[in-house]
């Protein structure tokens, strides 16, 4: 499982042994959750916009006898579970849900759960990943209820986690990492078959990064570019060296990425235009090298700027660093789901590959341990890869329970994670 060995002698997890009851328990609730689910995917709200999910989700925990905190922001909430008895100064065992959708058109006509918000889509599966994290809450306050909890647990219900740097910045600077010893979430894979997760010991996503490069120059005649500033000729040259240069300043085994997404300048062929725009992002695996791209970008812009005797300004925008996994973390993921779905030696982990995409999960990981979970959701025997961020990504609902048996077996088992 990619994972030092080190790693698998330190966590003998005496397999999650949950209470012997607890999938009669997720099975009762298997229908309020697809029905939640659902409900969510028909309203979907963009981060920092999630008023009506967040209410549904306060009432909800409300019920179930917890006290839940909305965020300053008034979207996004987290509550806590604290058993009787804990000691003082006792770690949080945090679990966090994204609750936000995407700015994108709902493609599925075929369903009866289809978005009702023209561009506005749960085409990332945070409607599965909150309906996990719901679910775990009910389970756990009724276990917490029975003196079947043996440890404080944070249930955090992120917003905004599609808008760079993160709602995760929200949550932290709302107090909701304070007093947290280890961390969980699952993100869904189209990829991998529903009753299976997909693990990876360090960097599972990337760091990713937006950066905007302004060039300007007096402009001037194509006839004279020897009297002017050529920055078409400038921008491109940008645009093809930047790349290869960055990396080759940095070590490789950092997995660096430059791809540019725009360039923009001029409005006629025969007149050198005054600015010109240059726009992509960064991407990285690692954290040492997330921290020194911007200032090796400055340095190798300027060079550049000189030698077309162009101005330029930068504009970097920081979003996420990588989400690198902690070994005992995945050690635990993996005896949970091993301890509840591999009876008879099923296979229901497997190793995941790295992403570039990003996460904000990683800022949880400035601030405790933890790793990231790949949740399969993807009909078994079905070959069709319905892919995050596209229109008609759907899913397989049974991975809903799925998600809710892995962290609760984590939560409840009786021995200090």
């Amino acid at each position: 499982m990619n994972r030092p060995e080190s790693a698998q002698s330190a966590t003998t997890l005496t397999a999650a042994r949950p209470a012997a009851d607890l999938r009669a328990r997720v099975g009762g609730l298997e229908s309020e959750l697809i029905a939640f689910r659902r409900d969510l995917h028909r309203h979907p709200e963009l981060g920092r916009q999630e008023f009506r999910t967040t209410g549904l989700l306060r009432d909800r925990l409300l019920a179930a006898g917890l006290t839940p905190r909305v965020l300053p922001g008034g979207t996004g909430l987290i509550a806590d579970i604290v058993p009787d008895g804990t000691p003082r100064g006792a770690e949080f065992l945090a679990f966090r849900a994204d609750i936000d959708a995407l700015p994108i058109d709902d493609a599925k006509t075929e369903v009866p759960y289809r978005s009702t918000v023209p561009g506005r889509a749960h085409a990332c599966g945070h409607d599965v990943h909150t309906s996990v994290l719901l679910g775990t809450a009910l389970v756990l306050a009724e276990a917490a209820r029975a003196d079947e909890l043996r440890r404080p647990v944070r249930l955090v219900f992120q917003p905004a986690e599609e808008v760079m740097p993160g709602g995760a910045l929200d949550v932290i600077g709302a107090g909701g990492m304070e007093g947290v010893g280890r961390i969980f979430a699952v993100h869904c894979d189209p990829k991998v078959e529903a009753g299976r997760i997909a693990l990876r010991t360090g960097a599972i996503t990337s760091a990713c990064d937006r950066l905007v490069l302004h060039l300007d120059g007096p402009g001037g005649h194509t006839a004279r570019p020897h009297l002017t500033t050529d920055l078409v000729t400038a921008i491109a040259r940008m645009a093809a060296d930047l790349p290869g240069a960055l990396a080759r300043r940095m070590d490789p085994r950092w997995g660096v990425s430059l791809v540019w997404g725009r360039i923009s300048s001029g409005s006629a062929p025969n007149v050198i235009p005054q600015h010109a725009e240059l726009e992509g992002t960064v991407r990285c695996l690692e954290l040492a090298g997330w921290r020194e791209a911007p200032e090796l970008l400055h340095e190798l812009i300027a060079k550049l700027a000189e030698t077309y005797r162009a101005k330029w300004t930068l504009d970097y925008h920081r979003g996420v660093p990588p989400v690198v996994n902690e070994a005992v973390s995945v050690a635990l993921l993996e005896a949970a789901m091993t301890a509840r779905f591999g009876q008879g030696g099923r296979q229901v982990v497997e190793e995941t590959e790295q992403s570039l995409g990003g996460e904000d999960f990683s800022w949880y990981l400035e601030h405790a341990p933890g790793a990231l979970a790949r949740l399969g959701v993807r009909p078994p025997g079905d070959p069709t890869v319905r892919d995050l961020h596209q229109g008609r990504f759907d899913v397989d609902e049974r991975a809903i329970g799925i998600g809710v048996e892995l962290f609760t077996a984590l939560a409840l088992e009786p021995d200090e994670l």
